[in-house]
């Protein structure tokens, strides 16, 4: 055995001996990176990065080619490059275990406060590669690497059974509705409650003469007349399943704010309900919460709506889970001044908006001081790496976010949670 550099036992043969990128597909269709990790003793850790659409103005730098000569400049090949020509030579030799070491040294090479210079798509399919590697050169499974004997909490998952917004073609300008099986007793019966719902739900669609087709995230994006009709779709959906609305299965929105909000006023256009201040989305969602089971709602106001989210937070807090994302876009600092002036009471936790497995951890730990939830996300042009499930598992933060119970670049995390519950047995725990 050697010695490495912060102290820790390292075997030769388990050093890093290549690190090699390639510009792959998203479910979109758009490029993004595969990163491959190699060691000596011939372990090999990959990781696919996602890419979003309606993202944060703070969030890293997900760096583009700009030519319009290949995929209308959304190529990565810069980010191909920067990790197998700058990152992947720094990295070699080094043990995978090291990942704090790693995730620093290569923002030590980005030199920038976004990763703007590297791109945090390069970073971050370096940090989750040597992550997985390092648990595969140990036998272990990534969320028992990462998490250790405290990886056994399934998440509830947030499942998007309706879209609209910048993820679909759809009359909602509000993003995401979804469900959470609350009332299941484990992960595999929330994923059948998830399931039945849907089905019932594109039923209903069906019988009403409104299109089933799909969105970005899975969740079907017909031609509604208000936002809140949405809502009422799915409590009858919930309802149809033979299952009951707020004690089996709750609702959770994302209206994703910032992407309706245009000259200081919310912007409900696509639904025809016209102009709203801070105040007036405020009590709206207030008089949803007292017809509709809604019981966490993420992105209610725009990224930049600090009073806002603090008065959203002191009037409705109490009663449901508020939820900064693109507010807070996972970064520590974000997290720490949302703290201080109790903006949420909950974080939106995304690996690709700060670009790293160290810092995502520390955003975590974070929240957890605080009090605060938290919610591991997947992104809306997502890959079939399962790393968010894993993840969710190791940080224990009891709710995922990963899509509707269809395409299966979403379902691919949802079944990777479900082979995790077998392996844990009855050890598994559903649930916070």
């Amino acid at each position: 055995m050697v010695y490495y550099g912060n102290g820790g036992l390292m075997s030769p043969n388990t050093q890093i001996q290549s690190i090699r990128a390639i510009e792959i597909l998203d479910s979109r269709g758009f490029p993004t990176l595969r990163v491959t990790v190699r060691l000596e003793d011939g372990t090999v850790g990959t990781a696919s990065v996602p890419s979003g659409a309606s993202t944060g103005e703070n969030e890293a730098v997900e760096l583009r080619d700009g030519d319009p000569r290949r995929y209308g400049g959304k190529g990565v090949l810069k980010a191909v490059a920067n990790v197998n020509e700058i990152i992947g030579p720094r990295l070699i030799g080094l043990d995978p275990a090291a990942q704090s070491r790693i995730d620093r040294m290569m923002c030590d090479l980005d030199a920038t406060a976004n990763k703007s210079k590297l791109g945090a798509n390069a970073i971050l399919g370096v940090s989750q590669a040597v992550a997985r590697a390092a648990a595969a050169t140990r036998g272990m499974p990534l969320y028992d690497y990462l998490g250790g004997v405290g990886a056994h909490h399934l998440p509830v998952p947030m499942m998007n059974v309706l879209n609209g917004g910048k993820h679909a073609d759809s009359s909602l300008d509000f993003q995401e509705f979804m469900i959470m099986p609350r009332g299941a007793q484990t992960f595999s019966e929330a994923m059948r409650y998830g399931s039945e719902t849907f089905q019932a739900l594109k039923k209903l669609l069906h019988e009403r003469g409104l299109s089933t087709a799909v969105g970005d995230e899975g969740g079907f994006a017909p031609v509604l007349e208000s936002n809140e009709q949405a809502c009422e779709l799915i409590v009858a959906a919930i309802e149809r399943a033979g299952y009951e609305p707020g004690e089996d299965i709750a609702i959770a929105l994302d209206p994703a704010a910032t992407s309706f909000f245009e000259d200081g006023r919310y912007q409900l256009s696509r639904s025809r309900q016209g102009e709203q201040t801070s105040a007036e989305m405020i009590a709206l969602y207030r008089a949803w919460l007292d017809r509709y089971p809604i019981v966490s709602i993420e992105d209610g106001l725009a990224e930049n709506d600090w009073d806002g989210f603090g008065a959203m937070t002191a009037e409705l807090g109490a009663r449901i889970q508020i939820v900064g994302d693109d507010i807070l876009v996972t970064n520590p600092e974000f997290i720490r001044r949302g703290i201080a002036s109790r903006t949420c009471n909950a974080a939106l936790i995304k690996l690709n908006q700060i670009g790293t497995v160290t810092e995502t951890i520390e955003a975590i730990q974070l929240c957890r001081k605080a009090g605060w939830g938290f919610v591991v996300s997947h992104r809306s042009g997502e890959t079939e790496d399962s790393f968010i499930a894993d993840f969710a598992v190791a940080m224990g933060g009891g709710q995922i976010k990963t899509g509707s119970l269809c395409r299966s670049e979403r379902m691919a995390k949802y079944n990777r949670l479900l082979e995790i519950e077998h392996e844990l047995a009855e050890g598994a725990v559903y649930g916070a």
